[in-house]
């Protein structure tokens, strides 16, 4: 009987955690899985490193991108579920065992979302699934705050492709990611896309797993992830909304960029995230926009209702974080 998972690991000179993550792998008190790393032309010795340890392995000639190297290794599997994994984590025992109880929970659950740690501050959250709002920003539910919150299930529009199971047979009904994203907010795509289908992403609070973040893009904003993003946040809305909701969204979604630009001009990427909105504005029209039916109008609506909320959460964490750290300048 075969596996019930294939667990890939896209790799882009990620040789330093390497080691860690497969060690983490091994531990697992579940081994109802098949790995597979996809290296994205890694030249640190990587290639050398999974040849020698006979990992199973797709080697591509070079970078092509986390959305070119996860579905490669989606095709390539056999297994009911996938499990996309950064190379920059460390997995608890139970995490693999958590993820499958999570998503066997109904045939309707498309992705499930684990609890990410901050690898080097374990005493806050990295990601508790990924929401996305009227503003037009996704962002991670609970980063920065306590890691000893967020206990409980919880719907989210999105999974965070970082450490998260997927039911694969779904990709073939809504298709996988988009590879004109290469990288950043290609999960927000492929969550969308499937509650527009009518299938739920959740978080399972049970699902640890510790993430260093940025392992491969090296910083939280540098000039090409800036850029990046900004492009993709115009194929996101463009692709997922017809043109009645985007209309709707249009003065949140003005107001949201806006908002960003001034932001990256204070950290002196105000051009980079320019020119990433005028890239995605004049390639749009490339991307494959899903086809409005009229049998998922409720769907439509409970999307439009979600973002609502999470502009709401949205605020409401972002008020907290500024609390404590005001707190924390008043104490010290």
């Amino acid at each position: 009987m075969g596996k019930k998972v294939t667990v890939i690991i896209p790799n882009y000179n990620g040789l330093a955690y390497m080691e860690d993550c497969m060690e983490a792998l091994k531990a697992q008190s579940c081994q109802d899985f098949d790995v597979l790393v996809v290296d994205n032309g890694s030249q640190d010795g990587s290639v050398e490193w999974l040849r020698k340890h006979q990992v199973p392995s797709i080697f591509l000639p070079e970078n092509k991108g986390f959305s070119v190297a996860v579905n490669l290794g989606i095709q390539n599997s056999h297994t009911p579920y996938v499990i996309l994994l950064n190379n920059d984590t460390k997995a608890d025992k139970h995490y693999i065992r958590e993820l499958i109880r999570a998503i066997e929970r109904s045939p309707r659950i498309f992705s499930v979302s684990s609890k990410m740690i901050q690898m080097y501050h374990p005493e806050l959250m990295d990601d508790a699934g990924d929401m996305y709002c009227l503003f037009g920003w996704a962002y991670q539910r609970g980063v920065g705050r306590s890691s000893s919150g967020y206990r409980r299930p919880f719907r989210v529009f999105a999974a965070c492709a970082g450490a998260a199971i997927y039911r694969r047979e779904v990709f073939n009904q809504i298709g996988y990611f988009d590879e004109m994203h290469f990288a950043y907010l290609e999960d927000i795509d492929v969550g969308y896309r499937a509650r527009i289908a009518g299938y739920m992403n959740v978080y399972c609070p049970t699902a640890l797993v510790h993430h260093v973040g940025s392992g491969t893009s090296g910083s939280k904003y540098n000039s090409f992830k800036v850029k990046l993003a900004a492009r993709n946040s115009v194929y996101l809305n463009y692709k997922n909304m017809p043109w009645p909701q985007l209309l709707l969204n249009l003065p949140g979604v003005l107001a949201g960029t806006g908002l960003k630009y001034g932001f990256f001009k204070k950290l002196g990427f105000g051009t980079d995230y320019l020119e990433g909105l005028k890239e995605g504005i004049r390639t749009a029209k490339h991307c494959k926009k899903v086809p409005y039916r009229r049998e998922n109008r409720t769907h439509y609506l409970v999307i439009e209702w979600e973002l609502f909320a999470a502009t709401f959460l949205y605020l409401y964490e972002f008020s907290m974080r500024q609390l404590k750290k005001a707190q924390k300048r008043a104490s010290s």
